[in-house]
């Protein structure tokens, strides 16, 4: 087998070689992506359960301080108007404030997580993208490779005429 046809085949051979690992490199990178954003978007729905948990307790603890409230007021005989309505209302509203900063917060921290979900997902489509362009560039590499190859063997053949040309003249 002549070397020129050796170094051709080697060539092909590694340009296939790099385009498959570069497509499997793609697939991997779009792969962990994509559990990447998985992650996020389990982490986004705790973070809802958790906010929803927060906002129940923090109306729980209200709702007992509301109670103790009345109870303290019923032991006093006084009625429930004037001041002592107003501090009831304010324990209300106050909790009613405190769960709304609550849920805010909460909601913030989701799309914080989905939007991470999302820039995961894209950055693995360019990362992707990036790898699936260097398995064509192997493949396009080894044909350039592999005909530049021919090429110089045909080359040589030709030289080799030439000069078997001039000796016999």
């Amino acid at each position: 087998m002549e070397p020129m046809t050796i170094a051709a085949g080697a060539s092909a051979i590694s340009g296939i070689l790099g385009f498959k690992g570069n497509q499997a490199a793609a697939r991997t990178a779009q792969q962990t992506a994509d559990y990447n954003a998985a992650l996020a978007e389990n982490e986004a729905v705790l973070l809802a359960r958790a906010t929803t948990a927060r906002e129940a307790a923090v109306r729980r603890a209200s709702d007992a301080l509301a109670g103790s409230q009345i109870t303290a007021i019923a032991k006093s005989g006084v009625e429930i108007s004037g001041s002592p309505l107003k501090a009831l209302a304010n324990t209300y509203f106050n909790t009613e404030e405190d769960a709304m900063r609550i849920r805010f917060a909460g909601d913030i921290q989701q799309m914080n997580k989905e939007s991470e979900a999302a820039l995961a997902r894209a950055e693995g489509r360019a990362r992707a993208s990036g790898f699936r362009l260097a398995a064509m560039n192997s493949l396009v590499g080894a044909a350039s490779g592999v005909a530049g190859a021919y090429q110089q063997q045909s080359l040589l053949g030709l030289q080799k005429d030439f000069y078997k040309q001039k000796l016999e003249a």
